[in-house]
């Protein structure tokens, strides 16, 4: 079946639709309705407002699991394997991410162990391994979403991409509560009313399983007309509640719920999600499947989002081990997913997409109606402003952002940005604890679009903001060229950062009123499009002036810096890095390619250490360094090391090593005191971060990397 032609966008309401729903539901979650009756009473809105909303294990599964297409060869179809090899990618071990509840107790943990010790999937999550009360809990389904979102009008393919994602952490009822949403959201792109899609998506589970049964009672239940969703609810608690079935949260008893939501939500999206909310139980994941299904059934104009999309910033943080790809916006999320869908479909995306999914899918481009790429506006008077997503104008494509600056004076500088550095005060919480490495670096550059329609006069520049050395306050602040905006003319500024060691908080528009004979204030407008960074880093990460962030629950983070496993901390001027049996820590962004990196290593205990280049995650990348049969080696992580060229090397401890790995196309080289080895790789990673790496127990400290083009001199 052809991609309907309104996909992308509706891909894009139905990931917006998941966040709101997580967003929803997290401050409540666990929560009985009881309990939210007596707190809130009808609450239909929002029931906790966050400065930003941390990271979430509904929104990082699906965000990440879906990443293991990008492991498949042309042609292949994707295994449990697959995404098994996704999971121990890109989940930290043991940490962030989603629950770690411990074996047999948390689902996804217990999966998760059984990987890492060798038990492939999809026996890992299965009833067979694991036992029923594990294999059945609710992280089937909730993860689930983004299979449904590239399958648009193919339920055959959703469901068996379901039960591939599904069956690595989950087995029996937790698999087909996978295969249920995944195809209703599916079937949401053809449908039009929910209780068909309900009905259609039952054709897809075994009708005989305990979830079909659960369903099929809650329809049976509503197709009386007896009452109203709260009666539908006391029924559902009294004959498939919490106490029915074992285990800290079982599918069963939230199915339910999601089915009872949608069947009296009647189609409309702020009822739906309302209910679904008020019930109780496990509500950011409810919300968050049944928010999807309804986003992609009504489109971004049938979602009520003046309601709720302003509370979400079109932002989402994540807690996977690359700090890059911690902070993304709604828009990435949706354009991944959806050119995934076409490359499933065998079509090729119409224009502008095609553009904006090869080659700058991370940019701002304000494609997708509503859409503002988490960008932020200070203004240096209290006077209030308005951004607008807009088809008034645009730059490249159909769409812009415009800001309103009312009564803007003479000199007043406004400042439209986006913040390329996150730390713990721009967050409430610690949810799932996110850890994050910067957008942008020293070396790179910054491009914008800028137009002024007809109003008052106004100058433009690009700048960035860097960290305060503290690390808390605001540090020195680096400006583009200035132009003077003339009205209907669009201007393309560029703003190149030299190298050095400072990170970039935050980078954007500067727009100052001009000055004029009356010194007057008036209303200014502008509209901007493509915002992007671009280009090679020149960057040291100076160990000494580095610092940590510490989170409200204690938790630290070496600034710039994730963490798979091990210890990872500053002491005396060095970053240290250890672990029982092996550590690793990574920095930079995922999309460096050709890039040399320097770090000056000491092996204070133990024989194994390396710098680290193009890191994917943890299961994917590029070492150079010392191994424990007393060589120097050009190592490749492929779920698991092993040597691609070494020479003999007695590297001693408490010794100071200038370790230098160079990546260029599928070329390795790394140097050091003036022995060079090199390899080329058939298959390749070709782009990636950069990190460190301590295996057999052993202890590494490091006094400073720095990251530069591969051909930079």
């Amino acid at each position: 079946m052809p991609i309907p032609s309104d996909y992308i966008e509706r891909c894009y309401a139905g990931w917006l639709a998941k966040i709101i729903g997580i967003r929803l539901g997290a401050p409540i979650e666990g929560w009985t309705y009881e309990r939210i009756l007596k707190t809130f009473g009808e609450l239909t809105d929002y029931p906790k407002r966050y400065n930003d909303f941390a990271a979430d294990d509904d929104s990082n599964g699906p965000m990440f699991f879906l990443r293991a297409m990008d492991f498949l060869k042309p042609g292949q179809e994707l295994t449990p394997q697959h995404v098994a090899e996704a999971l121990l990618n890109y989940a930290p071990r043991e940490h962030g991410f989603f629950w770690w509840g411990g074996y047999g107790v948390s689902t996804e943990h217990t999966a998760y162990l059984n990987l890492a010790h060798g038990i492939p999937a999809p026996r890992s999550g299965s009833v067979q391994q694991n036992g029923s009360t594990v294999a059945e809990q609710i992280g089937g389904q909730i993860f689930i979403d983004c299979w449904g979102l590239v399958s648009p009008n193919n339920p055959e393919q959703a469901a068996r991409l379901a039960t591939a994602a599904a069956s690595v952490t989950h087995g029996g009822n937790g698999v087909y509560g996978g295969v249920f949403i995944a195809v209703c959201i599916a079937l949401a792109f053809g449908m039009r009313d929910v209780k068909e899609i309900v009905e259609a998506a039952l054709a897809y589970i075994p009708a005989d399983c305990e979830y079909a049964r659960a369903v099929n009672a809650v329809r049976a239940f509503h197709a009386t007309g007896e009452g109203g969703w709260r009666d539908c609810f006391a029924y559902i608690h009294d004959n498939f509640g919490y106490d029915k079935y074992p285990g800290n949260c079982h599918i069963i008893p939230n199915s339910c719920v999601i089915v009872m939501a949608m069947l009296y939500g009647e189609n409309r999206f702020s009822d739906t999600i309302n209910i679904c909310n008020m019930a109780g139980w496990d509500t950011d994941c409810n919300v968050g499947n049944v928010a999807t299904i309804l986003g992609v059934l009504n489109g971004l104009r049938g979602m009520d989002l003046a309601k709720w999309q302003p509370e979400i910033h079109d932002m989402l943080v994540c807690s996977s081990v690359l700090g890059s790809l911690n902070v993304m916006d709604i828009p990435y999320g949706a354009s991944y997913m959806a050119n995934i869908g076409y490359r499933l479909a065998g079509e090729q995306p119409p224009e502008p997409w095609r553009g904006i999914f090869s080659d700058r899918i991370e940019s701002c481009h304000f494609e997708y109606p509503t859409s503002t790429h988490n960008l932020r506006v200070r203004r240096e008077s209290d006077k209030p402003h308005s951004l607008t997503n807009t088809d008034e104008a645009a730059f490249t494509g159909r769409r812009s952002l415009r800001l309103d600056v009312p009564d803007l004076m003479p000199g007043e500088t406004v400042a439209l940005y986006k913040r390329t550095y996150e730390q713990p005060q721009d967050y409430d919480d610690s949810r799932y604890d996110p850890e994050f490495s910067p957008l942008l670096y020293p070396g790179q550059t910054v491009t914008g679009s800028v137009m002024a329609p007809e109003g008052a006069e106004i100058t433009a520049c690009l700048y960035a903001r860097e960290l305060g050395k503290d690390g808390k306050g605001e540090g020195r602040v680096i400006t583009g060229s200035e132009v003077t905006l003339r009205p209907g003319e669009w201007r393309t500024l560029e703003l190149t950062f030299s190298g050095g060691s400072g990170i970039i908080r935050e980078a954007g528009f500067l727009f100052t009123g001009a000055q004029n004979v009356a010194g007057a204030a008036s209303d200014a407008a502008v509209y901007v499009d493509d915002l992007a960074f671009h280009g090679d880093p020149d960057v040291t990460l100076d160990m000494r002036t580095l610092g940590a962030d510490r989170w409200m629950t204690g938790r630290t983070q070496v600034r710039q810096f994730t963490r798979l496993t091990g210890l990872l901390y500053l002491e005396e001027g060095m970053l240290h890095l250890s672990g029982a049996d092996f550590a690793e820590g990574y920095a930079g962004h995922h999309n460096w390619g050709d890039v040399r990196v320097t770090a000056t290593l000491r092996l204070v205990a133990g024989q194994q250490g390396a710098v680290l280049a193009r890191v994917q995650g943890a299961q994917r990348s590029y070492g150079f360094g010392f191994t424990a049969r007393g060589t120097l080696a050009l190592m490749k992580n492929a779920g698991g090391w092993h040597v691609l060229v070494e020479r003999p090397f007695d590297a001693q401890p408490e010794q100071d090593y200038e370790l230098e790995i160079t990546v260029r196309g599928n070329t390795l080289t790394g140097r050091l005191n003036g022995i060079e080895l090199t390899c080329a790789d058939p298959d390749p990673y070709l782009t990636g971060c950069i990190g460190l790496s301590a295996r057999g127990g052993s202890h590494i400290a490091v006094k400073a990397i720095t990251v530069t083009g591969a051909d930079s001199k």
